[in-house]
């Protein structure tokens, strides 16, 4: 793997979009060339997982989100249904043609029925890839809840265990936990550059930063975006007249990141999105206490990010979105699901209801990886950016 931090700014995106845009995942491949047995990779299907149980164990946890632009749907379809997300259909893919044997364990969480159903096809057909499921609490409000997801991760931290032959200790678990939270700190900083200065990273840039960090261990990344900020500061750039604008609904099937990049070209400023909503999975960071599985527990429940997937109990989700749109200080919304979500799309009617209440204009469409000609989306987002323009004069 080449050595990040020493690239400037230009070859470090250009770096990760390489790496994006190969679907034989190269860095896992030659992390295990490196590392052999002694670190196992632990992937996960989108949206989130304990990641930090894995890391304690000595494993290279990382994030499988889908085949991308990249990959034909030959043999997947003779698996699963032709209709549903094409993240499912694209991972299995990935499997099927062998791009996955780097991977020695995969994770799935019960975010949606394709999900649920994913983890049971990946078991049946790669038996060499050890597969974990994890029963995420439902109902948050229940007194009982942050009790039941620490039994839940503690099965899965025995199942994990098992899996390497050796113990994993609460002192590395809270290890773990440390090297995420900076991390997560780290991520969080990032977008708030983007939010305030917009003009000085693009969200494409800052979205192919973010896909990287989850092929590869979290230390190495966290080093890498904080050599990036400090390039970023002293990086010439001039405010142009474009739209504030959020993006909500790709928390799990990413876009293609050309299509990202026509949003902007068509004069948006992407100050906040749910792009790989995974590793920003808390408001704060984790607060470790004596038990570090607990602590996560009650990360999980409490201080989760709002997102499609998840119940919030009393804490409406409406409420968290009007939150959002006045702290980003957004002109427009962009509501951008991914074909067959039915989460993000039952969302979306809730939450452009939330966008009319607020007055502020927004624009929905639907995407999928396999998408190759963005000049329709790019004309339509031309359309929404001038007439907010124009609504503003």
């Amino acid at each position: 793997m080449r050595t990040q931090p020493v690239m400037k700014f230009e070859e470090r995106i250009a770096w990760c979009k390489e790496q994006l845009e190969d679907p034989t995942f190269p860095t896992l491949r030659e992390f295990k060339g490196r590392n052999g047995t002694r670190a196992p990779i632990v992937g996960n299907f989108p949206v989130w997982a304990p990641q930090e149980i894995a890391h304690a164990a000595g494993a290279l946890p990382v994030t499988i989100a889908g085949g991308g632009s990249s990959v034909e749907i030959d043999h997947a379809d003779s698996r699963v249904q032709s209709f549903v997300c094409s993240i499912s259909r694209s991972t299995l893919e990935l499997g099927l043609r062998g791009y996955l044997d780097p991977i020695d364990a995969m994770v799935f969480t019960s975010i949606c029925d394709v999900a649920r159903n994913l983890g049971g096809v990946f078991k049946r057909n790669f038996p060499k890839i050890q597969t974990f499921y994890l029963h995420c609490p439902q109902n948050v409000s229940s007194p009982a809840a942050v009790d039941y997801f620490a039994t839940e991760l503690r099965r899965f931290r025995r199942a994990m265990e098992d899996f390497i032959g050796d113990g994993i200790t609460d002192a590395a678990i809270a290890r773990s936990v440390g090297v995420f939270n900076e991390h997560r700190t780290a991520l969080a900083d990032l977008y708030a550059l983007r939010r305030e200065h917009p003009e000085k990273i693009s969200a494409t840039e800052s979205y192919l930063l973010l896909r990287a960090s989850q092929l590869m261990p979290r230390e190495e990344h966290t080093a890498i975006l904080r050599s990036t900020f400090a390039e970023l500061e002293a990086r010439p750039t001039r405010r142009r007249d474009k739209i504030r604008v959020l993006i909500e609904g790709s928390f799990c099937e990413q876009p293609p990141w050309e299509l990202i990049e026509a949003i902007e070209d068509a004069g948006c400023y992407i100050v906040d999105d749910d792009f790989l909503l995974g590793p920003r999975w808390y408001d704060t960071p984790v607060k470790l206490g004596e038990d570090p599985i607990r602590s996560m527990a009650e990360a999980y429940v409490k201080y989760s990010v709002t997102s499609s997937i998840r119940h919030y109990g009393d804490r409406p989700r409406a409420d968290h979105f009007a939150h959002k749109l006045k702290e980003n200080r957004v002109d427009g919304v962009i509501f951008c699901a991914a074909k067959f979500c039915e989460p993000a799309l039952y969302d979306y009617v809730l939450l452009k209801d939330v966008a009319d209440q607020a007055g502020i204009p927004h624009l929905s469409f639907e995407f999928e990886e396999k998408m190759g000609v963005f000049e329709t989306l790019r004309t339509q987002v031309e359309t929404f950016v001038e007439s907010i323009l124009l609504f503003a004069d």
